[in-house]
């Protein structure tokens, strides 16, 4: 179902096309997810906690123009592209030639560039009460990214309390493409007083990929045994996050790394988990993707306000982006992600919702 003009401030875009809107899909089993075709963003997720109460369980905000580039540069519930997560110094080359793309983040490309993705008006190609599929147009050159891609993305609500969440592109020349969505979820509904550093996470793997002082992956799969890195058994995130000494929490102000997933890209096979003991919602996380990128909102500082007037606060919220390696353009021993003309990128991420008691 769609609501028209996303709030009254979609009016900004009225000259755009497509316009802008809000499309909310429904299930019987008490759950609600609004989506806009404004980066193709999950801008609300509604699931029943414990006691049958519906808790609004990822961050962002009440207004479309509050998540236009100029008002807040924020990445709340987007379907980001061309390429998830950094880009060594914003270069790559391919086939011989190198590319040069921006470097908006401490030297390197992030998330495509500025104006990625999430900041583009998506086609919606189908929608109704369960699923909506969006498409985005990505012309050569964009961001300094090769080819003309056509990207979709479908969304879809399950009976069983699932969103899932299917990528795919084609391209007319040789391109580099990695997708993902980037939901903050905070399990509680209220992240002005619930840090997820209470929560409890799982992650099915046994090794991940170190980062430099930038953030910059260092080309190391590194096993997680015997550090704060180490999830395979389930703990609260804040357990050993602001351990003293340890170079990778500081390097990445706290949790911001990809983990290399145990599950050799089976769907079936969960990769993580997170649970909120004060609501009892637990997330499960599926994929089939080789990796997994978990940021637990160490940037939040209390200067964005989102929904409800919350200023979000550090930590409020944790990251659980599906996706290949960080900067595997410069990394050919990790899988890759170059797309060529007449084949289809697809990646496909669900993330299921439940009740713990």
């Amino acid at each position: 179902m769609k609501k028209l003009l996303f709030f009254a401030a979609a009016a900004l875009l009225a000259a755009c096309a497509p316009k802008v809107a809000l499309y909310t899909l429904t299930n019987e089993a008490g759950m609600e997810v609004c989506i806009t075709n404004f980066g193709g963003r999950i801008v609300s997720i509604m699931v029943p906690d414990k006691d049958g109460n519906k808790q609004d369980v990822v961050l962002g905000f009440d207004k479309v123009a509050d998540y236009f580039p100029e008002n807040n540069q924020t990445d709340f519930g987007a379907a980001i592209g061309r390429y998830a997560n950094r880009i060594c110094e914003g270069r790559f080359c391919l086939d011989g030639v190198e590319y040069q793309l921006p470097r908006n983040n401490f030297g390197h490309c992030l998330h495509g560039g500025p104006t990625g993705w999430q900041y583009k008006v998506y086609t919606v190609l189908e929608a109704d009460a369960s699923h909506i599929k969006l498409l985005c147009d990505s012309p050569d050159g964009d961001n300094g990214f090769p080819g003309n891609v056509k990207a979709y993305v479908t969304y879809t609500l399950t009976p069983d309390n699932a969103l899932d969440i299917a990528y795919e592109a084609v391209t007319d020349k040789p391109t580099i493409v990695n997708m993902t969505n980037h939901a903050y979820f905070n399990l509680s509904g209220d992240p002005a007083k619930h840090s997820i550093e209470e929560d409890v996470l799982w992650i099915n793997a046994s090794h991940f990929t170190p980062v430099d002082s930038t953030f910059m992956t260092t080309g190391e799969i590194r096993a997680v045994a015997d550090s704060p890195m180490d999830f395979r058994e389930a703990k609260a995130i804040g357990r050993d996050i602001n351990l003293p000494g340890c170079e990778q929490l500081k390097n990445g102000h706290g949790y911001d790394h990809n983990w290399v997933l145990d599950t050799e890209r089976d769907i079936a096979k969960p990769a993580a988990t997170l649970w909120c003991p004060e609501s009892g919602i637990m997330l499960t996380v599926y994929t089939d993707e080789p990796g997994i990128q978990v940021y637990t909102g160490n940037f939040l500082d209390g200067s964005v306000v989102g929904k409800k007037g919350i200023a979000y606060p550090f930590r409020s919220a944790v990251c659980l982006e599906t996706q290949h390696y960080p900067d595997s353009p410069n990394k050919p021993q990790w899988p890759s992600v170059v797309l060529r003309p007449g084949e289809t990128y697809s990646s496909h991420c669900i993330y299921a919702f439940g009740v713990k008691e």
